[in-house]
């Protein structure tokens, strides 16, 4: 491997981790009993999530692309503005980033998780789940969703923004998303936002958890990766 891909693939690693820790971390801070964001409701995860995107973005923009999700490495791939080769890696990491920023979340809120008992709620603070459970029309969710987030991210690469200020314009499509399209699922939209702290989840000794509930998973993570796909399918179109 080498050293150009391996930074980008550290700063893939740590861009998730850092997406995760302060995205799941506001949903924990909403959630967990005794905190002091308890119930600060939908209002304030979807606006910190894209504060988390933007800050991840930012964080690690010297070191890779900050994809940070799959859906997004394999939409830029199928558009050709990335290579292939790099794809599969690009995704391990990003998955496991997620494991990684999941436990952190796990950690930093340690004494709360034995204060709440209700272990639906736990679960959704590491993975995502839909309000009404129609796996078919959940799929349709974060498929639309994605489609809407990559083809948004592609049509920036032909933007006038500047570098610095393309973070912030990404962070707000998350918002967005969350506001207009995130009630029926959660939007995961990516991945490596669900799956990897849904592993966490599952192997994290988290004082009242339940089920990690793997059989609603594949649509977090199939929804988006079909989404990313029709999206560049889509802007390729675009003369």
């Amino acid at each position: 491997m080498d050293t150009s891909l391996t930074l980008q693939l550290w700063g893939e690693f740590i861009g998730t981790a850092i997406l995760v820790l302060l995205g799941d971390g506001v949903v924990a801070g909403v959630t967990l009993k005794k905190s002091k964001a308890e119930g600060a409701g939908w209002l304030a995860i979807a606006i910190a999530w894209g504060l988390a995107v933007t800050i991840a973005v930012y964080a690690v923009a010297y070191l890779s692309p900050a994809h940070l999700n799959p859906a997004v490495t394999l939409g830029m791939a199928i558009a050709g503005k990335f290579p292939w080769a790099y794809v599969l890696p690009y995704m391990l990491v990003q998955i496991a980033g997620g494991v990684v920023g999941a436990a952190l979340v796990w950690l930093h809120y340690y004494p709360h998780w034995q204060e709440t008992k209700d272990q639906a709620a736990i679960l959704g603070i590491f993975a995502t789940g839909p309000a009404i459970r129609r796996p078919f029309f959940n799929f349709i969710s974060e498929f639309i969703g994605t489609i809407v987030l990559v083809f948004g991210l592609l049509a920036f690469t032909r933007g006038k923004f500047t570098d610095g200020l393309n973070p912030l314009v990404v962070g707000s499509l998350i918002v967005a998303i969350g506001f207009s399209l995130g009630g029926t699922t959660g939007y995961a939209i990516n991945p490596a936002r669900d799956l990897g702290p849904r592993i966490a989840h599952t192997i994290l000794p988290i004082a009242n958890k339940g089920t990690s509930d793997w059989g609603y998973s594949w649509v977090p993570i199939l929804g988006p990766l079909a989404g990313g796909a029709v999206a560049a399918l889509l802007f390729n179109l675009i003369p």
